[in-house]
């Protein structure tokens, strides 16, 4: 698909000149230095991701995984444990008064 596209010497010039009217002569030279920036980082974080996979590999062969943490439960309780009382409301809290169903049944 793009070996056609640059096959011949016009296409090339074609799109050079769609180029340079889009983006204009001033900026051209900034759009190349910003890419050219771009791939010099997108190939040194690259390079440092193999290095560190290969650091990684040599590093887990030459130590040993540690065990899975166990699991401790907690002792049952001696003696019975009763559910605490419900806690007043705090002062200035207005409480609502139940009223009792006197409806006939």
């Amino acid at each position: 698909m793009l070996g056609d596209l640059f096959d011949s010497p016009w296409k090339i010039l074609i799109i050079a000149v769609v180029v340079l009217v889009l983006f204009g002569s001033r900026k051209l030279p900034d759009a190349a230095r910003s890419l050219g920036r771009s791939m010099r980082i997108l190939k040194s974080e690259i390079q440092d991701l193999h290095e560190d996979d290969a650091n990684g590999t040599q590093a887990a062969q030459a130590q040993p995984q540690p065990a899975p943490p166990q699991q401790i439960t907690a002792p049952a309780p001696s003696v019975p444990v009763t559910p605490a009382a419900p806690a007043a409301p705090p002062a200035g809290v207005p409480v609502p008064e139940v009223q009792q169903d006197t409806r006939p049944v």
